[in-house]
């Protein structure tokens, strides 16, 4: 696999409304693992079907050295497909056994070609990424989306590609899910390239590809030396902006001095001219010597302005716009002892099955508390969100509750009119406020201008839920307890940190389950529940 790669020769693209997505773009990628981010809309993930060959570029070319695998971060499956169908083996499973009984037709034999081992690696295959249970013949409709991303990938795995694409392969993956395709990648000896917002997969790759304002860049290292190195660059760019900043205001001092200079020359020169009696004709050329003078002299200053500011905004240039949510909460501080949510033997039964084993299970919540609820899919971690915030009852049990606001933030972000606007959306919850207030307010959540006045319809996730964190933390009485289900699933990575920022400055307790390490490592929790099995447990923080 040592000559995998992918080249992009000047490849240009436009969506049929003559949306530019790409302009004469070009870079190659060897083997090794690649991780490539830029912002959600930026155009991730049609370069990716670029290089599949799902769509086609306007101008240049865009090709694949060796053999491909590619796994869309929306799988095109239909329910009905059988798991060794999804797996693309089901033709030469079927030609082995018609040959193993007996018929040997020579279209079998071209079927098989050398995969005689076909499912001894499928089962190998299917172990490794923990669907050791699945067997080839069970419908697709019937796995749970984790499950059917690890069999996507599973999939491409079994093709033994040379290059192999991945748009968000842990969405929809529990921690557990999460650390199998890990494994499965760090073995990959080919050339990988992947979409993904997860920070510890990005922290597993060789290199990291940043796709910003149509132009890629390669940076050596994993995403905490990306990182590193973005830091330094802003740096940089931050001390020149400044110093073309003091060179502008110098070279405008120097331009209005020599003014003011010019000004007191030419008027003693005409007082001197006066006095001497000069003839008119002399004191004319004299005049007119002067003026020709100043104008030289302003000229020069005049250019040497416009190319201060060429510097400055050639300098402003590199500066990036990774804009961090400040909030000031006071209204959501808890204190430390007071008890925000007792829940004693907790039973829910779902479709006439019980989520929670035995006698139900316990949970207290008290003070500013900042609680991880982690667990494998389908565990019951939204469920008990639920029952906590009072959208559903248990069927057994104790409940008690604080007086107090409880806010809870679904994976599906639903609590804003998807018709009404941000700012209408904003008013209707938080109609206490000034229309002023309510713009100040929106500014902190990074909404200005005409972004106020979009349909919450039209916004990208992380646009989405900054609207509805704004809604929710702004309203009163304030929330002294939140509950977040998956809140980075699809945020890009300036989104999540946005969010980070934002639960910085909240000072209430909140719950969120997540299957993102950094990101729980980085809004300070303090305490680690786990729900397998239908047993909630105490753990302690997960080890590196």
């Amino acid at each position: 696999m040592s000559n995998a790669a992918i080249v992009c020769s000047h490849p240009s693209f436009s969506w049929p409304d003559d949306t530019v997505v790409f302009a004469d773009l070009s870079f190659t990628v060897g083997t090794g693992r690649t991780g490539l981010v830029a912002p959600n809309g930026s155009g991730k993930s049609t370069l990716l079907k670029l290089i599949a060959g799902a769509l086609r570029p306007g101008t240049g070319s865009v090709s694949v050295e060796g053999t491909l695998g590619y796994l869309p971060q929306d799988l095109p499956l239909t329910g009905d497909l059988t798991v060794a169908e999804v797996l693309g083996v089901a033709a030469v499973i079927r030609a082995i056994d018609a040959v193993e009984s007996g018929d040997v037709a020579e279209e079998h034999f071209t079927t098989i070609g050398g995969d005689w081992d076909i499912e001894e690696r499928t089962r190998a295959q299917l172990d490794r990424l923990g669907l050791g249970d699945l067997t080839l013949d069970r419908t697709l409709g019937t796995l749970s989306g984790g499950q059917a991303v690890s069999l996507g990938l599973a999939a491409q795995l079994l093709k033994r590609p040379d290059v192999l694409l991945l748009d968000e392969p842990t969405n929809n993956l529990d921690l557990e899910a999460r650390h199998r395709l890990y494994d499965a990648l760090e073995d990959f000896n080919g050339s990988l390239l992947l979409v993904s917002h997860d920070r510890a997969l990005l922290d597993r790759m060789e290199r990291i590809a940043e796709l910003d304002r149509g132009e890629l860049r390669l940076y050596g290292g994993d995403f905490t030396a990306y990182e590193e190195a973005v830091r330094a660059e802003q740096e940089a760019a931050e001390k020149n902006v400044r110093n073309a900043e003091q060179e502008l205001k110098r070279e405008k001092r120097e331009m209005r001095q020599a003014r003011e200079r010019a000004e007191r020359r030419a008027g003693n020169a005409a007082r001197n001219l006066k006095s001497a009696g000069l003839p008119r004709i002399f004191a004319g050329n004299m005049k007119r010597g002067a003026q020709e003078s100043a104008g030289r002299a302003g000229q020069m200053h005049a250019s040497r302005i416009s190319d201060a500011q060429a510097r400055l905004d050639e300098a402003g240039r590199a500066l990036r716009d990774d804009q961090r949510i400040t909030l000031d909460l006071p209204d959501t501080g808890v204190p430390a002892g007071r008890d925000l949510f007792l829940g004693g033997r907790l039973s829910v039964r779902l479709g006439g099955r019980a989520v929670f084993a035995g006698q139900g299970v316990d949970l207290t919540i008290r003070g500013p508390e900042r609680i991880a609820l982690t667990g494998p899919n389908g565990a019951g971690e939204s469920t008990l969100l639920r029952v906590i915030n009072g959208d559903l009852t248990p069927d057994g049990g104790e409940v008690r509750r604080a007086d107090g606001r409880i806010a809870h933030l679904s994976q599906r972000l639903d609590l804003l009119n998807p018709d009404r606007t941000v700012a209408e959306n904003f008013a209707d919850l938080v109609p206490h406020r000034t229309e002023a207030e309510r713009m100040n307010l929106l500014a902190r959540f990074l909404f200005r201008g005409a972004r106020v006045h979009l349909p919450v319809g039209g916004l990208s996730g992380g646009e989405r839920l900054r609207a509805t964190l704004a809604c929710v933390l702004c309203a009163e009485p304030a929330p002294q307890l939140l509950l977040l289900d998956e809140p980075t699933n699809n945020l890009d990575l300036v989104s999540v940190g946005q969010l980070e920022s934002a639960l910085a400055s909240y000072q209430g307790a909140f719950v969120v389950v997540s299957h993102d390490e950094r990101f729980l490592a980085e809004v300070g929790v303090d305490r680690w529940l786990r729900l397998a099995d239908g047993r909630l447990t105490e753990t302690g923080a997960p080890q590196a």
